[in-house]
């Protein structure tokens, strides 16, 4: 086997020549020199190349959405597509959590009436995620396109914005539910304040800047006990964690409103009901329950008093959505810089008609024509709140915006949808 001498310095056949060995160790210490700094080289180009992909990789992290097995140029056309406006002066609006309830029913609005829509939404499984994907069928049956992903993924945010530039953005997307905070904190920062400023510095960086509507609580009032609720009342009184997230939400959307001149309006929901609802809902899993013949807890608050709910229908909601967006103003930014001030607004959107929760159940027996088996207990510390009322003369003012569902015609409808999609056979709704 050659030494590494003869293979630093091969000899001519025949011959040795041994003033070689005598040079020998001066030579590999000055080939061992060059080696190591063409081996220092070697890692600054590597050093640099991963910089750049990385750099890549932050930049352009959205294309792997677009790939070969999400359909690639074709799905940047379906895209497109779903997001054509079809009215004069029509608006193109990014809708997330479009699978969701309220998300679907307002993306099926603003098609209608002829507003390109694109909707995003991470279907996680908070609740069934097969009732998300029954949604997205029905929305793709109007052409709606809702892309699957989180809502932090801020590549995929870009790629959506390079594709299609939104001029409004309805911002729905969240964890939502009282109880669940006190077993899963963390996926409420996630979604709620994480996913929210995500969603900001990518808005504020467009050009054009979109609008942006989104979802904020009634659960921001907290242990308010002014009625009814005004957006003027205290909100640093949160009872619960999503309460507190959502409280936090209309602090950072101010700080972007006032920096960045995002145009903002939050929406404070009062207890929305109706078809296609969320199952973790009490009237859902109240009418579950008593068609199945299982038990409802109903929770009673300070001296055995019952709770009560500002119920408000989603066809409601829905005008109320289509009203901010229709009067939402221009964001004043281009690419992060602020030329001047922009519209920052919150709004109450209920039905200022507060019911009991045990009559809630009352019309439910009626509809279903069964009796339920209830179980009364003390409501627990776990961040609900003893009653809602919504002031909504401020909404009423800004874009006429007026409740007409009472809550006899609303579980009406939304128990007819009920006995539809879970697939029963009964004919004795009234």
């Amino acid at each position: 086997m050659p030494s590494l001498e003869d293979e630093l310095f091969p000899s001519t056949p025949g011959k040795f020549k041994i003033e070689r060995a005598h040079n020998f160790n001066r030579q590999f210490q000055r080939c061992f020199a060059s080696t190591s700094t063409m081996f220092l080289w070697a890692l600054f180009l590597i050093a640099l190349t991963a910089s750049y992909l990385s750099f890549q990789s932050f930049v352009d992290s959205g294309n792997r959405y677009f790939t070969a097995s999400w359909g690639g140029i074709q799905l940047e056309k379906q895209i497109r597509n779903s997001a054509q406006i079809q009215r004069p002066g029509g608006m193109s609006v990014l809708v997330t959590g479009a699978a969701g309830f309220v998300g679907s029913h307002v993306s099926l609005a603003l098609k209608k009436r002829g507003d390109g829509v694109v909707g995003l939404d991470n279907f996680n499984n908070y609740y069934d995620p097969s009732l998300k994907k029954a949604r997205e069928s029905l929305l793709n049956s109007q052409g709606i396109l809702v892309v699957e992903g989180d809502l932090n993924d801020a590549g995929l945010l870009a790629k959506l914005f390079d594709v299609v530039a939104f001029t409004h953005v309805l911002h729905l997307a969240a964890q939502a539910g009282v109880r669940y905070a006190m077993e899963n904190p963390n996926s409420y920062v996630h979604s709620n304040i994480a996913g929210l400023v995500t969603l900001l510095e990518i808005c504020k960086s467009a050009d054009p800047q979109p609008a942006i509507v989104w979802a904020s609580s009634s659960s921001v009032y907290g242990l308010n006990e002014n009625v009814p609720f005004s957006e003027s009342d205290r909100t640093d009184r949160p009872a619960s964690l999503y309460a507190a997230t959502k409280k936090a939400g209309e602090e950072i959307t101010h700080t972007y409103n006032h920096i960045y001149g995002l145009s903002i309006t939050g929406l404070r929901f009062f207890t929305v009901y109706g078809p296609w609802g969320r199952p973790d809902m009490a009237y859902f899993s109240f009418t579950r329950n008593i068609l199945q013949g299982k038990p409802i807890t109903i929770y009673r608050g300070k001296n055995k008093a019952d709770l009560a709910r500002d119920f408000t229908y989603i066809d409601d909601i829905v005008k109320g959505c289509l009203g901010s967006l229709d009067t939402s103003g221009e964001s004043t930014g281009s690419g992060g810089k602020k030329r001047g001030p922009a519209p920052y607004r919150n709004f109450n959107l209920g039905n200022t008609s507060p019911v009991k929760v045990p009559t809630l159940v009352n019309i439910l027996e009626k509809l279903l024509r069964m009796k339920a088996k209830r179980k009364i207990v003390e409501m627990p510390g776990n961040g609900d709140v003893p009653f809602t009322h919504a002031n909504i003369s401020l909404a009423q003012r800004e874009f006429r915006y007026k409740p007409t569902t009472d809550l006899q015609t609303g579980l009406k409808k939304f128990v007819r949808w009920y006995l539809s999609y879970y697939g029963y056979n009964r004919k004795d709704v009234h």
